[in-house]
């Protein structure tokens, strides 16, 4: 019976809303849907008429792998993963191709009775049944991921022409010239086939489950590597077959709105998709490279982001340091580090303290990552002219109150700034210097005048983020005695907590937090406040140790040991703390050394 699949003693209608019922309640009855989504997708199956399994996956709301699992088991069959398919083929070199493409099905294994066979769709036994007729013997049906049978097609018995074709067109070489009409059909050919847009989908998808905050596409010699940076750190996660390279880009950027010709430039553009009920926006960055374009789509998930200074981890005494320097009518206040150190975030928890209807806010950013609702977000765009130098010039003419800049890059930008400042504005920024200090260095040796910014700079946040601890699986750490008295060494005067107070804990590793011994990640800072002593130092030259020196007397905590009171505190571990200040100032791996956990 043609569509048609037993389920125990029941035959039932893949396409009928009973059946469509019953794999909805068995999915959540799994936890792998919420009864909304459920909810929703069963309407949509209603509406259209296409088989719930399918509306599951093309909504996003259940990755592909994961569907045919699920499938699977409510089947009774077997599921088959893509470590389990062949190395070779299974049947002779003269089998239908085509056939295996068109039907998303491939041989597994040669059993002397019959021929077990990887299948995308168990509803459609007329495929399964012409290849048993063709090979001459019965076969026994598992269920496997689309991508995964049309991987294993292309690496058993070769990809199609067009497939052939266009992989051929993705291997050119940086420098050649922009894709021809035929080309570019192709390209986006490929990339709206159906495998690709779900890889696509799938790759996004598992990302915003994992929380990672990029998904980094590369392609070499032999594959295509795709890599997750989950709490600031990499991990591999795929190995996408060779001839889907250019096909991966391309969808990538037809998602973006990029030009698909160009793959000699760097391009960046933004999308937005749906991953299980929630709106995600991407921001995607391409980059020619010897063997075809590098993809990294960062991904701004504002659901996932609570723009609140203590949950970012910063201490009460410095919440309100902080609330104070925002509460000023002018001035300029910078938070400094190295990329994906969280100054954005920073900026726009202060944007949401200061946002109400009596305030004019101003932002100039490159890019915007998140919207707020109030405040009056602009996009630059050097290409038109639209610098941050020329922005912040003509926003001065729209009577701000409070003006956000992305970051101060050049002369200009911070001369308006202080401009701005100095005419009763209050100005936030970004720009990267290794500390709070050498900030102040940095400004003067861009040129500005040591004058102006002792009289409009009121502070500096210097910021890192590190990886905390996995709450379900950290442990005491050994030898805490001795470790708490070694850490003591790296405290300035007596601001060590004392030994007696101290919840020094170890990564262990669990799989909520897959193995790493991480959880999330929290905000180690140094804040410094423009004081009289500091202001009459920089009017007299002083060196940036003196000006550091200073600034602790005044009440800043380096952020070493903001960190290593972190550490104190159990929430993540010293050589977290040393690895993001770049900092040795001693050796503390014969007394705790850290359990290495991460491939």
């Amino acid at each position: 019976m043609a569509n048609t699949v037993a389920l125990g003693s029941e035959v039932h209608d893949p396409r009928s809303t009973e059946f469509a019922r019953r794999l909805s309640e068995y999915c959540v009855q799994c936890k792998a849907l919420d009864e909304l989504s459920a909810s929703r997708a069963q309407r949509a199956h209603r509406e259209t008429g296409e088989r719930l399994d399918l509306v599951l996956v093309r909504l996003g709301l259940i990755s592909e792998p994961v569907m045919a699992r699920l499938l699977a088991d409510f089947c009774n069959l077997s599921y088959a993963p893509a470590s389990e398919f062949p190395a070779a083929p299974i049947t002779g070199s003269d089998i239908n191709v085509s056939f295996l493409k068109h039907a998303h099905l491939v041989p597994l294994a040669d059993a002397e009775t019959h021929i077990v066979i990887a299948v995308a769709d168990p509803f459609n036994r007329e495929a399964a049944d012409a290849l048993s007729y063709d090979i001459g013997k019965p076969v026994v049906c598992r269920i496997a991921a689309v991508s995964d049978i049309d991987a294993a097609i292309d690496r058993l018995y070769g990809a199609p022409e067009k497939a052939g074709k266009t992989e051929a067109l993705g291997a050119q070489p940086a420098g050649d010239a922009a894709a021809s009409d035929d080309d570019v059909q192709r390209l986006q050919d490929m990339a709206s086939e159906a495998p690709i847009i779900r890889m696509v989908q799938d790759l996004i998808t598992r990302a915003v489950s994992q929380l990672a905050s990029d998904i980094h596409i590369e392609p070499a010699e032999d594959n295509v590597r795709v890599r997750y940076r989950i709490d600031g750190v990499l991990r591999l996660v795929q190995n996408v077959p060779l001839q889907h390279r250019a096909a991966l880009a391309s969808r990538v950027k037809i998602m973006a709105r990029l030009n698909i010709a160009e793959r000699r430039l760097p391009q960046d553009g933004r999308a937005k998709v749906n991953v299980r009920g929630r709106d995600i926006d991407l921001r995607v960055s391409t980059m020619p490279t010897l063997w075809g374009e590098s993809v990294v789509l960062r991904i701004l998930d504002r659901s996932s982001i609570e723009l609140d200074f203590a949950k970012l981890g910063f201490e009460l005494p410095d919440v309100a340091s902080l609330t104070q320097l925002l509460n000023l009518p002018n001035g300029i206040i910078l938070v400094t580090g190295p990329t994906g150190s969280g100054k954005t975030t920073t900026l726009y928890t202060a944007l949401q303290a200061l946002n109400s209807i009596e305030r004019k806010i101003f932002t100039v950013e490159d890019p915007i990552e998140y919207q707020i609702p109030g405040i009056n977000q602009i996009q630059v765009q050097p290409r038109i002219g639209l610098t941050f130098a020329a922005a912040l010039r003509s926003i001065l003419r729209q009577d701000p109150d409070i003006i956000m800049l992305g970051e101060i890059r050049d002369l200009e930008t911070a001369q308006i700034a202080i401009q701005a400042s100095l005419t009763g504005h209050l100005v936030l920024s970004t720009i990267h210097t290794n500390s709070a200090v050498a900030t102040v260095t940095r400004l003067l040796d861009m040129g500005v005048e040591k004058y102006l910014l002792a009289s409009c700079l009121k502070g500096v946040l210097a910021q890192r983020l590190v990886r905390k601890l996995c709450e379900k699986c950290a442990a005491p750490a050994d030898s805490a005695q001795a470790l708490a008295q070694t850490l003591a060494g790296s405290f300035t005067s007596a601001k060590a907590p004392s030994a007696g107070k101290t919840n020094l804990r170890q990564a262990k590793g669990c799989p909520d937090c897959r193995n790493t011994g991480f959880s999330g990640r929290t905000t180690i800072y140094e804040l410094l406040t423009s004081t009289a002593a500091l202001r009459h130092a920089l009017l007299t030259d002083q060196s940036e140790a003196e000006l550091s020196r200073l600034a602790v007397e005044d009440g800043m905590v380096h952020m070493l040991e903001n960190g290593l009171a972190k550490v104190y505190a159990g929430e993540t571990i010293a050589e977290e703390i040393y690895r993001v200040t770049q900092l040795d100032r001693c050796n503390i791996s014969d007394i705790a050394p850290t359990t290495s956990l991460e491939s």
